[in-house]
């Protein structure tokens, strides 16, 4: 019988064999495929700015459901094509509870991944600039992102940015424990549709929201940008590599030991 889905304890082990095994992947592909990843989740950006927009003159609920709805698309493309997510690597760490690889590994692959999502964000910016992508109204609600994240409090950052990678590795979770392509798209689509109706804080999402808002007249300046980065990326952290990773390392890796040791 075809099995549709993993168990949660079988997922644990996959997730803990998959960073193993990325632990190890060269600079070249960490840096490429970063790259399409930062491209990846800015599109899905563009389209959450371009849909909210559109249909914000009807209704301001509806624009909003809407944009969420069509953000996803960045985490499908990296998780069924294939590229290399910061916060989505954040589940590392699992591997390092199970002894599996070391925190010096870990360290050097979210900062090859960092830096590339962060390359890839800012050829896209530089792409729908000069292609007139976002113009008119488009351009105005753009800026407006932009504007509200940076104004956001050093502590509305931090815990908005707790919970966003709280769902975001959730959802490569549930992705991980699907067996078919459909299955994947759909573990993808609703719990980030959720991190972004709540309006919490993604620091790959803001390498391209804020940077496009700046280019296109945003009242930004770079120690803003790099404030509301630093502080996001913690909180990704802290979400995505310490609580949910700890709650499941405990939960189901821990109890197999000792399952199997008795």
């Amino acid at each position: 019988m075809d099995k549709r889905m993993l168990t949660p304890g079988e997922i644990a082990s996959a997730i803990v064999n998959v960073n193993t095994k990325r632990a190890d992947f060269s600079a070249k592909n960490c840096i490429l495929l970063g790259i399409l990843a930062g491209i990846f989740i800015g599109l899905g950006g563009l389209g959450n700015i371009l849909v909210t927009q559109t249909l914000g003159g009807i209704d301001a609920g509806l624009a909003r459901f809407a944009g969420a709805m069509i953000f996803p698309v960045g985490l499908m493309l990296v998780v069924i094509c294939g590229a290399e997510l910061f916060t989505g690597n954040n589940l590392m760490t699992l591997a390092v509870m199970e002894k599996k690889i070391t925190m010096g590994k870990v360290f050097r692959n979210w900062g090859l991944v960092y830096i590339a999502n962060f390359i890839g964000s800012l050829l896209l910016v530089l792409v729908i600039f000069y292609s007139a992508t976002l113009t008119g109204d488009a351009a105005t609600k753009a800026i407006g992102v932009a504007e509200a994240k940076v104004n956001l409090t050093i502590t509305q950052m931090f815990l908005r940015a707790i919970l966003c990678n709280m769902i975001v590795v959730l959802s490569v979770w549930m992705a991980t424990g699907a067996q078919d392509i459909i299955s994947k798209i759909f573990a993808c689509w609703f719990p980030i549709m959720l991190f972004v109706l709540c309006g919490f804080e993604h620091s790959v999402a803001n390498m391209f929201f804020i940077p496009m808002g700046m280019m296109l007249g945003a009242k930004v300046t770079m120690a803003q940008l790099i404030t509301n980065l630093a502080v996001v990326t913690l909180g990704n952290i802290v979400g995505g590599g310490i609580i949910v990773p700890y709650m499941y390392h405990n939960c189901y890796l821990k109890k197999q030991k000792a399952t199997s040791t008795n």
